[in-house]
């Protein structure tokens, strides 16, 4: 017998009647019997004392109800930042060993932050799908590189290709929860209807979910499966529907600060946080190391309408999340209904605390954030009655990130404090454990939840795989604590924190963190202060004991630097949110100064489409028009940022719209004649405008002749993190001017292709060129 057949055991003969067959080699593996099925139910942004289980203001019934029959654990942390959590939920490695520092978006070249999951970091999906799950994987993704994001990119990032055997959702940071930029296995798709026809975000999850489900019910019921279930709650933007929002009408009437005070009060009622802990300062940074975006205004010192306005934005986060909450209630009452509950492990937490990147006054265009532009509260009260509709793209204000992350210092972001870490976690499996209804406060993070399901399910992370030897689980299984005492002593010794230029650990109890605080530029890590705090007696962090125990402040720095050596955690990076959002990094296509587009292809992602940010730049179209032609030639964006160039009314019409702040920057040409035209516009950059937008002129063409032309401002940042992307001959999802609702499809002759310029040439040479281009096409 050869070795390529050295497993095969049965007979061969010249005849089969002969012979005797032998499966063995040739049989899939099966799940250990009696595996529970798992479901991993991961919200974004959202701090420990939001949610009704730990005290929180916003009703969650459905977590309620898996509280209620499971456990509450009051000590699950998190890296701080949504893609490296994802990513040690992926694997159970920390989050530099998996190569993802930070965002996708965010990343730099160095071996903890390239972007990639390495070959010796298999996923919890490809060794639960080897030994005969099925997986799937719904909702938000964000652990693709930027320049994967594309339909011709490379999948090698993609869920499909990291184990799972479905993924409908979407793959960048965030996503419009109206208008969703979506991703079915492995291509791009449009949404499958529109919000006037009730769609939401959410609520088609929870139905993509539900299908995966009977569709494994129906054909494959002994099969276990494991669901990764990932809304786009409650990362803005806040999106609900007006009668979850109405549920909250005058809930936060009080203030963020009132509410720091009631719900530690409540916390403590709970048992999430013991009796006697202190709520920490707002802005506990000094002047000279704070970062401006993250300061918490004074509720007293705000006039009625901020305080109306701030509410307002609460009360639409909270509509959000228990909306979100509802339809993860309909998957749990298809499990029971099914009789698949009682023996689904069942994980409830959120990746991050509260976001506050809605800056101190709170937007209704998170993306200004992103562009480095501060919010107007004249352009926000505009929309008050409005937010959380199709018409705004907004987050609260950085109160109720503190609020929302108390009894601790600071929020999302913030790893060194578990205002940025301290998540909650509700774990349901009633046939893998007897307790019900009760608190743990055993210390865990993500790291440990690869490891909790391996050990659930009866199987190990491979020592090799696919020929690769692994990098041993940095989590540890938390199974220890399902029905060990509340107080019990923790099986996690040890586990370093680093983001964005922020750095702490904790081990065996105690906390140190360095006073620097993310994305502030300011550098100088050698001079960071670091503070001490005894966590298991000082829950809160609130009682800095540097000064009175060097010693053990000393012994766990050194420990961070043992950590960081072992982990790849070094180079710190503190650089602005707009500086790491431009960094260049590899793209699949070589860089180029022309692009050419062409009309019935997919929207083409940002990441991977022509970048006219922070430059001067020319767009041509060659078009045959006919009597009464309409419709897109070019669109790249949404209301919230983005610019296109179409025909309406007999005009060629540009619109570029700035963040989303009116007017609409607005060129439009006399009638058109039928014939042959080269249509287009040129934006010649001049200078930088007060907060780094690009300044200049816009010039409408058509053909040779400037028909319109006038001063313009662009964005330096991008249109979006996720979606909206770059579309020839229509405008996808949501529209970039109110002038005409989407898609509005060209018609009326024939649109050729579009050409779009970053080079210096002048207009006119690019005319010429893309006319004997397009020509041959």
């Amino acid at each position: 017998m050869s070795e390529f057949n050295s497993d095969f055991h049965g007979k061969i003969e010249l005849d089969v009647r002969d012979s005797v067959a032998d499966w063995t080699p040739y049989t899939l593996k099966q799940a250990p019997e009696g595996a529970p099925n798992v479901l991993v139910v991961l919200y974004d942004d959202t701090g420990l004392a939001a949610w009704s289980p730990y005290g929180g203001g916003i009703n969650m019934p459905t977590m309620d109800r898996l509280a209620q029959g499971g456990l509450t654990y009051t000590q699950w942390h998190t890296t701080a930042l949504c893609s490296p959590t994802r990513s040690t939920f992926l694997t159970g490695r920390n989050h530099h060993v998996n190569r993802v520092a930070t965002i996708m978006e965010a990343t730099d070249g160095f071996p903890g932050s390239a972007g990639r999951l390495p070959a010796e970091c298999a996923t919890i999906g490809q060794v639960l799908q080897d030994n005969g799950f099925s997986t799937f994987w719904v909702g938000k993704n964000h652990n693709v590189p930027e320049e994967d994001l594309a339909p011709g990119g490379s999948k090698s990032e993609w869920p499909l290709n990291k184990g799972f055997d479905r993924f409908y959702g979407f793959l960048g940071g965030e996503t419009n929860n109206w208008y969703p930029d979506l991703v079915e296995d492995n291509h791009f798709i449009e949404q499958p209807y529109s919000p006037e026809e009730g769609y939401h975000l959410s609520k088609d999850l929870a139905d993509q979910a539900l299908r995966m489900l009977r569709d494994q019910q129906s054909s494959n019921p002994s099969k276990p499966w494991y669901l990764w279930f990932c809304p786009g709650a409650n990362h803005a933007p806040h999106h609900a529907p007006d009668e979850y929002i109405a549920k909250y009408k005058g809930a936060f009437d009080g203030g963020y600060e009132a509410y720091r005070e009631w719900v530690l009060g409540r916390m403590i009622e709970k048992g999430i946080v013991p009796e006697g802990t202190a709520l920490t300062p707002l802005n506990p940074f000094p002047e000279d190391v704070a970062n401006p975006a993250d300061l918490v205004l004074a509720w007293d010192d705000l006039g009625d309408e901020e305080k109306a306005l701030f509410c307002r934005m609460a009360e639409v986060y909270a509509g959000f999340s228990e909306y979100t909450d509802a339809q993860v209630g309909r998957i749990v009452d298809y499990l029971e209904e099914t009789g698949q509950l009682e023996n689904t492990l069942v994980f409830y937490c959120a990746d991050n605390g509260a976001s506050a990147e809605g800056s101190p006054h709170g937007s209704v265009n998170e993306n200004k954030f992103f562009n480095g532009y501060p919010d107007s509260l004249e352009e926000n009260l505009k929309l008050i009655d409005r937010i959380g509709s199709p018409d705004t793209y907004n987050h609260y204000p950085t109160g109720w990130a503190a609020a929302f992350s108390s009894p601790f210092q600071m929020f999302k972001r913030y790893s060194q404090f578990s205002g940025g870490t301290c998540d909650p976690m509700v774990i349901h499996w009633p046939k893998g454990f007897e307790s019900k209804g009760e608190v743990r406060h055993q210390y865990h993070h993500s790291t440990d939840i690869v490891a909790t399901i391996l050990d659930a399910v009866g199987l190990e992370m491979p020592d090799v795989y696919r020929g690769v030897k692994q990098h041993p689980l940095n989590g540890v299984s938390m199974r220890y604590s399902f029905d060990a005492a509340p107080d019990g002593p923790t099986e996690k010794h040890v586990q370093y924190y680093t983001m964005l230029g922020t750095r702490g650990i904790w081990k065996d109890g105690w906390k140190a963190s360095a006073v620097h605080a993310p994305i502030s530029g300011k550098s100088n890590f050698d001079r960071d202060v670091w503070e001490l705090y005894h966590v298991d007696e000082d829950r809160s962090e609130s009682r800095n004991l540097a000064a009175e125990q060097p010693e053990k402040l000393q012994e766990l720095i050194d420990a961070w630097y043992e950590q960081a050596k072992e982990n790849f955690v070094l180079p710190l990076d503190d650089r602005t949110a707009l500086e790491l959002v431009t960094i260049e990094r590899p793209q699949s296509e070589p860089p180029r100064t022309r692009y050419t587009y062409y009309p019935d292809t997919t929207a083409v992602p940002e990441s991977v489409a022509v970048s006219v940010r922070g430059r001067s730049y020319k767009i041509i179209a060659d078009v045959i028009l006919d009597e009464g032609a309409e419709g897109v030639i070019f669109a790249h964006g949404s209301r919230f940022g983005g610019h296109s160039l179409f025909l309406k009314d007999g005009k060629l019409h540009y619109v570029y719209n700035f963040l989303g702040i009116p007017p609409e920057q607005h060129f439009e040409s006399e009638p058109l004649a039928p014939g042959a035209h080269a249509l287009g516009v040129e934006f010649i950059r001049e200078s930088a405008g007060e907060h780094g937008e690009s300044v200049g002129t816009a010039k409408l063409y058509v053909d040779d002749q400037v028909v319109a032309e006038g001063p313009m401002r662009a964005q330096v940042g991008k249109f979006t993190l996720c979606g909206d992307g770059l579309c020839v001959g229509y405008d996808s999802a949501d529209a970039v001017s109110s002038r005409y609702a989407n898609p509005f499809p060209f018609t009326g002759g024939k649109l050729l292709g579009v050409a779009v310029d970053v080079s210096e040439e002048q207009y006119l040479d690019l005319e010429r060129e893309a006319q004997a281009i397009l020509s041959r096409e």
